[in-house]
């Protein structure tokens, strides 16, 4: 059994939850996604007070998927519908590792068989029972025989795992080892309303434990609801990692801020980026930030109006800017760019769990193309001697180095500046970063910072 959080938070009496209806939840989960939802939407969808408790599951088995999936094809080699093998590899992720494992082997199992009896699998409780209760029996033979598959020892889409060996040799089990952890909470601190020294004292204050990186960075020792964060309400921190904090600072670096400057923020939402140039630039910042979704746009008014800055904000496609450019700031060019282009993800998978299993090795390719595209459509707004500064949260060269090689090919006008390229994800030096700007423990990405000659 667990608890309610939302009970616990509101000071009202816990009242239990069934694990096996958790296991449920995680289980219907765990198909949609396979189905190709997104496992974000999907917890957004989950009963509040059952929330908490299906997203720590759901990550554990998404974290484990690769390793469950090898379980039941030993188990049952014929794959049994969907809603079947949902929830046997949500059982088997759980369990199959009993030192990492939320609850006893047993009682997974238990409670798993529980769930199908009472959820739609229930004509294959029988079927579901004999293959945990094998596993069980066999398991040290069982996991034995996964061993060899990569798959099931990286937890990642085979594609993904040859992806990495060929393009860092020398650090692909880095990446994969840090995608299956769990990912700290980085704060950025407001530049105009404290400093980290002083956040360091707030959260002292309330006996939460963290350490400061880079100019305005700070690392939770243990994550927090952002409402038990002093200061969080009024805007004083936000929730950015450490690597997505360096976009304000690699844009702004050098430029002459004592006139007027208009600034794109080309795919804006969630609107963390948006902000912090605010904070950083000032009323000298003139931001125009674009998102294609108005759903998500909502979200950057609502980040804007909680640190107290302003930008104009439009529902629009960047790629087109016949239908915004005017608007912006009247068909003038941009003096920057922040260009944070749609991609695969690949570098923030121990945040998003899901996105391993919901890529597929095309979209690669697919995404690039938009990144190329974005990337030309835009660098004509650039006024001479302005910048552009392009960046993805991927690990994958065809959405960095390979980018930017193509680029610089194409527009001999375009001066590539020092910038951190490829991080991957971890405590990695930052090559070419701007001083004082380490990024703690921080997620993948990529900058490249160009600029336009006069």
């Amino acid at each position: 059994m667990t608890t309610s959080s939302a009970s616990r938070a509101a000071g009202k009496p816990a009242q239990p939850v069934a694990l096996s209806r958790l296991l449920d939840q995680v289980a219907q989960a765990l198909q949609a996604i396979r189905a190709g939802q997104s496992g974000t939407g999907l917890l957004q969808a989950v009963p509040a007070a059952l929330r908490p408790g299906v997203q720590a599951l759901l990550f554990q088995v998404l974290r484990n998927l690769g390793r469950a999936q090898a379980l039941r094809a030993q188990l049952a080699p014929k794959a049994p519908a969907p809603k079947v093998d949902a929830l046997l590899c949500t059982a088997l992720a759980l369990a199959w590792n009993e030192a990492q494992a939320p609850y006893a082997p047993f009682t997974l199992v238990n409670q798993a068989v529980e769930a199908a009896k009472r959820g739609p699998a229930a004509r294959q409780a029988g079927f579901i029972n004999a293959c945990l209760r094998r596993f069980l029996r066999e398991r040290d033979a069982l996991v034995a025989l996964t061993d060899a598959d990569p798959q099931a020892r990286w937890n990642h889409p085979r594609w993904w795992i040859e992806r990495l060996q060929r393009e860092y040799p020398a650090q692909w089990q880095q990446i994969l080892e840090a995608n299956n952890a769990h990912a700290p909470m980085a704060l950025r601190v407001h530049a105009r309303k404290s400093t980290p020294a002083q956040y360091l004292s707030a959260l002292q204050a309330v006996h939460l434990e963290a350490t400061v990186f880079g100019a305005h960075g700070v690392q939770l020792a243990k994550p927090q609801p952002v409402d038990a964060l002093p200061g969080f309400a009024e805007g004083v921190v936000s929730v950015q990692d450490g690597a997505a904090q360096l976009a304000a600072p690699l844009l702004l670096h050098g430029l002459e801020l004592s006139r007027p400057l208009q600034v794109l923020d080309a795919c804006a939402a969630p609107g963390g980026k948006t902000a912090h140039l605010l904070e950083l630039g000032g009323e000298a910042l003139q931001v125009t930030a674009l998102e294609v979704d108005a759903q998500r746009a909502e979200r950057i008014h609502h980040t804007l109006a909680r640190v107290g800055a302003q930008a104009k904000v439009l529902v629009a496609d960047a790629g087109q800017p016949a239908q915004w450019w005017q608007q912006a700031n009247g068909g003038q060019k941009f003096d920057a760019i922040l260009l944070d282009a749609p991609c695969t993800a690949s570098g923030i998978v121990r945040r998003h769990p899901d996105v391993r299993w919901l890529r597929r090795e095309s979209d690669v390719a697919q995404l690039a193309a938009i990144q190329t595209q974005l990337l030309d459509t835009l660098w004509p707004l650039v006024q001479p001697g302005g910048r552009l500064l392009y960046c993805t949260c991927s690990v994958f060269k065809a959405e960095g180095d390979a980018q930017v090689k193509a680029f610089l090919a194409r527009n001999t006008d375009a001066t590539h500046q020092p910038s951190p390229g490829h991080l991957i994800p971890g405590t990695t030096p930052i090559r070419d970063a701007l001083p004082d700007n380490g990024a703690g423990d921080h997620d993948g990405f990529f900058y490249a910072l160009f600029t336009k000659a006069l």
